[in-house]
């Protein structure tokens, strides 16, 4: 009877480490929530038992109910007929097994019958959902629908759409992409406009849109005729089961069968305005910040799947009158896959709970500012917050994903022959975890939405305090690699201020990126090696493996290989 939590030594590391005591208290108003809702927590104590049994719970789901339907989604996959989507028999049993359990509004506050959890926790959740069959994260994973509503809408909003939401009545959809606007959410085209009884109404077409067919949408459109830019963008609220909102087709992707990617079209469809007009593009942001952790804990998943796996197939084949496991070259492939998974949930988790702070220490203060009281102490915290997930939200989208797909390549290397095969897992984690990378912006989206942060080195008081704490002898040599690595990320950062080429200081932007990466990841992993010995050999590998990487990235750097992009047609043509 796997549990992917309890049997999850890592995933229960994390959890174990978390300190989210300050956004725990904002979140429950004081522990006075207690006062109107049985299963409210009186402590930051008695919460993290709540949550403790909740990740117990949906790795109990996930390992022994999900995960056994994964093959059959696959197969079946969603359709599309006469309008209507179905999903696969046994997306539907999962939804309702989901639901069931009352884990189908986890980060929805508790007046529309959310269970008000941190983002961190759920993220977690995520995981483990992804790795018994990922198709399903779309559906699971888009709670960030119901929050946006939460956060943004009147509190008759929040009963209209939100009630049905947290009971898994309805699922939901972000609807951003248009045909010109992929990443360049800038050139959204569809339009918004107040109809003689001053009724918003949606027309237009949506597509790229995963779980398009949802019943709450939640959907950027153009509402201020004449603009093309962001200042004309407002975000609505919109009814997916209204006759004027229509799914025209779905599409026929590499993986996440069981997940419906829709087209939709808004034929003067009735919409209701959420937040301030034209100020859709700015809380869009505020969605893809949640967006792209939440991809990162579902390529977590689908790696931590590959490498089961992979490792299982390596202990039982035997080639050569050995198993595969005890061959030099396949066990240190499995180690590099088992570091980098690790190093991946360390920075995932390590960088979200920011995301968690940011937004709680917003509300703190909305709430101290509407009271007549001082905020100034507030007001820093949220400032340093803000400043880290700006830059954490694209990097590890970037970097974790990526790690993936490495690892899940890695996993069908592994199995050779067979892993090319339909009928082996890996052949479906490798369909499913290639999106990781693409959607809710692609790798070279995220590197040119970090590499600002990442120039201004916004983690270096940060990383003061990390390279000061007191280590070990045993990880000194550790603390040195990293060391030379930041001076080595600054020489670089010094060479590229003075590149006269702008083409050349953007190409930069993944070496300097992965630099940056590769050190707080590293921070990460040698904090946790402090007090866990099994740490300190993923640590090891880690930074080493990091150090010759940023080697080799800062030479390229050094060499001005960048300049041969003045070349692009004479190479490329």
């Amino acid at each position: 009877m796997p549990n992917y939590f309890t049997e999850n030594r890592d995933l229960v590391n994390q959890f174990n480490k978390l300190e989210l005591r300050k956004v725990v208290e904002i979140l429950e108003h004081g522990y006075t929530q207690a006062r109107e809702y049985d299963f409210a927590p009186k402590s930051y104590e008695e919460a993290l038992e709540i949550y403790k049994g909740s990740l117990e719970l949906v790795g109990d789901i996930s390992g022994n109910f999900i995960a056994p339907r994964a093959e059959a989604v696959d197969a079946e996959g969603a359709r599309l007929e006469n309008g209507t989507v179905h999903y696969a028999k046994g997306t539907r049993e999962n939804l309702d097994k989901l639901s069931e359990a009352g884990l189908m509004g986890v980060i929805i506050p508790r007046c529309y019958g959310g269970a008000n959890f941190p983002a961190t926790i759920y993220m977690m959740m995520i995981e483990m959902v992804s790795r018994a069959d990922a198709s399903l994260m779309t559906l699971f994973g888009y709670q960030d629908v119901g929050e946006t509503i939460a956060r943004l809408g009147t509190k008759e909003q929040g009963e209209e759409f939100l009630l049905n939401y947290t009971s898994g009545e309805w699922t939901g959809a972000t609807c951003l992409t248009e045909p010109g606007a992929g990443s360049d959410l800038q050139s959204v085209k569809l339009e918004a406009y107040q109809d003689d009884t001053g009724q918003w109404r949606l027309r237009g077409l949506k597509h790229f849109i995963s779980n398009g067919n949802g019943e709450v949408l939640v959907v950027l459109a153009r509402s201020e005729p004449g603009t093309k830019n962001m200042f004309g963008l407002s975000l609505f609220a919109c009814h997916g089961t209204d006759e004027r909102v229509r799914v025209n087709r779905i599409e026929h992707k590499m993986g996440l069968h069981g997940s419906p990617t829709c087209e939709i079209i808004f034929d003067d469809a009735p919409a209701q305005l959420l937040g301030r007009r034209r100020f859709g593009l700015f809380n869009v942001l505020y969605i893809l910040n949640h967006a792209r952790f939440s991809v990162a804990a579902q390529a977590i998943g689908i790696a931590e799947a590959a490498y089961g796996e992979a490792l299982q197939w390596s202990k039982d084949r035997v080639q050569f009158g050995r198993a595969l496991y005890t061959m030099p070259p396949i066990a240190n492939t499995l180690i590099e896959m088992r570091v980098a998974i690790e190093a991946s949930r360390s920075l995932l988790y390590g960088s979200v709970q920011w995301l968690d702070r940011r937004n709680k220490i917003e509300e703190e203060i909305a709430e101290l500012k509407a009271a007549g009281k001082p905020h100034e102490e507030q007001k820093a915290e949220f400032d340093r917050a803000a400043r880290y997930t700006d830059l954490l939200s694209p990097l590890v989208k970037y970097v974790v994903t990526e790690a993936a797909n490495k690892v899940v390549y890695d996993a069908v290397q592994l199995h050779g022959g067979m892993g090319y095969m339909r009928e082996m897992e890996v052949e479906r984690l490798t369909r499913d975890v290639r999106i990781t990378s693409i959607y809710e912006g692609a790798t070279s989206v995220q590197v040119v939405g970090a590499i600002k942060h990442v120039m201004a080195d916004v983690l270096g008081e940060l990383f003061d305090r990390m390279e000061a704490a007191g280590y070990p002898a045993d990880l000194s040599s550790s603390l040195k690699e990293l060391t030379e690595l930041r001076n080595l990320f600054r020489d670089c950062v010094t060479v590229v201020e003075n590149e006269a080429n702008a083409a050349s200081r953007e190409a930069a932007a993944k070496e300097l990126t992965d630099m940056y990466a590769a050190l707080y990841t590293g921070f990460l992993l040698l904090d946790e090696a402090r007090t866990n010995d099994r740490k300190k050999i993923i640590a090891r590998r880690y930074i080493t493996g990091a150090l010759a990487a940023s080697q080799a990235g800062a030479t390229r750097v050094h060499r001005s290989h960048f300049n041969d992009l003045e070349h692009t047609d004479s190479v490329c043509n």
